[in-house]
């Protein structure tokens, strides 16, 4: 629906007036006919907590080394938020 209609260098420029400091992606389409075969597979995922419509840009996904679906968080909680951290350590064995 045009959320986001610049390019992946205003993205970019953008996410750095936020002070986002990770490794960005490029800009890919996850609703529609041209929607990207990794958000086709998350939002149809036969787990009810994971999958469905993605609300809204900064959703997020946990999928551990061997390509499993662990969880999904709303766009609103924070990427450091508490449930996150863990749930990545946990994941990564630590």
């Amino acid at each position: 629906m045009g959320q986001e209609p610049g390019t992946n260098a205003d993205i970019k420029k953008f996410c750095a007036t936020k002070n986002v400091t990770f490794d960005l992606f490029a800009k890919v389409s996850v609703k529609g006919d041209d929607q990207c075969p990794l958000y086709r597979f998350l939002t149809t995922h036969p787990d009810k907590a994971i999958a469905g419509k993605v609300k809204w840009n900064f959703q997020k996904y946990l999928v551990d080394k061997t390509g499993n679906v662990i969880a999904k968080w709303g766009p609103r909680t924070s990427p450091t938020a508490d449930e996150v951290t863990s749930a990545i350590e946990k994941a990564l064995g630590t």
